[in-house]
């Protein structure tokens, strides 16, 4: 397969300095909901970015749960790859890739995770069936075929019960989430002839500095 002239052109829109805010999580929030009103699929999609102790990399898709001052949430199983990469080395990277809007926001970061009462607020808001989905599945370890996660998930509802009307299913012990607080947020915005426009919040002290990055 000849990649070579797969390209697209963009010039959707530009970006500059004057059309920034003072703070890059209300910068960020405001690029996030022109994603949700543009009918984006899965605008709080992003693609999360781990490291070994060792720096060995490894990324995946989650989804974020919440966005605030103080940093980036999402969920998920503790034990899992991610959950033990960032156990040894809690700095990561976050991307939003906005394609149809020619937009992406990048993210480097340190995570913590949340604390009980946040995860358990979260976990008891999801549906019934992705509840019991987290107690069936020790993510991102062999599983022996199909059928057996199909079997894990009957143990579990028969274990709970299959519907809202048998209680609350318990948080499993170790599902969990983490807040990435940032130090760096990339607002990257295509441009023709590939001088795309990059500007870049930076810690500095109690504010940001911002600066323009060649494409």
């Amino acid at each position: 397969m000849d990649l070579s002239g797969l390209r697209e052109e963009y010039g959707r829109g530009g970006l500059d300095l004057p059309d920034l805010t003072d703070d890059p999580i209300e910068m960020f929030e405001r690029w996030l909901q022109q994603s949700v009103d543009a009918g984006l699929h899965e605008p709080n999609a992003m693609v999360l970015a781990t490291a070994t102790p060792e720096g060995r990399p490894s990324s995946r898709m989650v989804l974020l749960k919440g966005v605030g001052p103080d940093g980036f949430v999402f969920f998920t199983n503790q034990a899992s790859r991610k959950g033990t990469e960032l156990a040894g080395n809690p700095h990561c990277a976050l991307l939003f890739p906005w394609h149809p809007l020619e937009r992406q926001v990048r993210v480097e970061g340190t995570a913590s995770p949340l604390g009980a009462e946040e995860v358990a607020a979260y976990f008891h808001s999801r549906p019934r069936g992705a509840q019991l989905g987290a107690w069936a599945s020790a993510q991102s370890r062999p599983v022996a075929s199909r059928s057996a996660l199909a079997e894990a998930f009957a143990r579990a509802e028969e274990r709970f019960g299959g519907d809202d009307r048998a209680g609350e299913v318990p948080v499993p012990p170790e599902w969990g989430g983490y807040r990435v607080v940032p130090d760096v947020l990339e607002f990257w915005q295509g441009r023709r002839s590939r001088m795309h426009d990059r500007l870049v919040y930076r810690r500095a002290g109690a504010g940001w500095a911002i600066e323009r990055l060649a494409p």
